[in-house]
C-alpha cells in the first residue's frame, strides 16, 4: 500500500469485477435498479461525464474523497453518508471502467467498485449509463454483497432503508446530470 492511499487494505469479497459481466458470485444477494433519466445523445454524454467524475455521488448527497477526479481502475474513493458522528464512511476501489465511444447509437459507459476494509458491506456496486436504440438514457445500478460484520447484519432493516435512500438519490442525481441541472 502506498503512503498516499486514502484507504488501506485490499478488496475483501468474492467475485471481483462481476458487476461488469452481470454474473454475481453464487449465493450472494444481488440488487439491480434501472431507471429512465432522459433522452438523446447530449443527455447521455452529460450523465456519463458526471458519473465518471464522481458528480453522481456528490449529487446524491455523499461526501466524496477520491484519489483522482476521474474514475479509473485502481482509484480509491471514500464516500461518506450521514451527519457528524453518525456518518458512515464507505471505502472502495474502482475495479472496472467502460468509457463512452465517439458517435451516437446504442452504447453504455460506467464503472464498478468494490469494498475495502471499513465499508459496512462486502461486495461490489456498479453504475452504468446507457443510450438505447430509441435514444432513451437509462441508469442501471447493480450491487451484490452482504454485511461486513455482525453489527451491520444486526441492523438489517436500517441498512436496507439506507441503501434504498442512497439508491433513490443516485437516480435523482442521474436525472439532474442528464438534464444539465447539476
Amino acid at each position: 500500500m502506498s503512503a498516499s492511499r486514502i484507504a488501506g487494505g485490499e478488496l475483501n469479497y468474492a467475485g471481483i469485477g462481476a458487476t461488469e459481466n452481470g454474473v454475481p458470485p453464487e449465493g450472494s444477494d444481488c440488487l439491480v435498479t434501472q431507471a429512465y433519466v432522459g433522452d438523446g445523445e447530449a443527455a447521455y454524454r452529460r450523465a456519463v461525464q458526471g458519473l465518471l467524475t464522481w458528480q453522481l455521488h456528490r449529487g446524491a448527497g455523499l461526501r466524496v474523497r477520491a484519489e483522482s477526479d476521474v474514475v479509473r481502475p485502481g482509484v480509491r474513493v471514500v464516500s461518506g453518508f450521514g451527519v457528524g458522528p453518525f456518518r458512515i464512511n464507505a471505502p472502495c476501489e474502482v475495479v472496472w471502467v467502460r468509457r463512452p465511444v465517439p458517435g451516437g447509437g446504442p452504447q453504455s459507459a460506467g464503472f464498478g467498485y468494490g469494498t475495502l476494509p471499513g465499508h459496512p458491506v462486502r461486495g461490489e456496486e456498479s453504475f452504468e449509463v446507457s443510450l438505447d436504440e430509441r435514444g432513451q438514457v437509462l441508469i442501471t445500478i447493480t450491487a451484490f454483497g452482504g454485511p461486513a460484520n455482525w453489527f451491520y447484519a444486526a441492523g438489517g432493516a436500517v441498512t436496507d432503508q439506507a441503501r434504498r435512500l442512497v439508491t433513490s438519490r443516485y437516480l435523482r442525481s442521474a436525472q439532474e446530470l442528464a438534464a444539465g441541472v447539476n
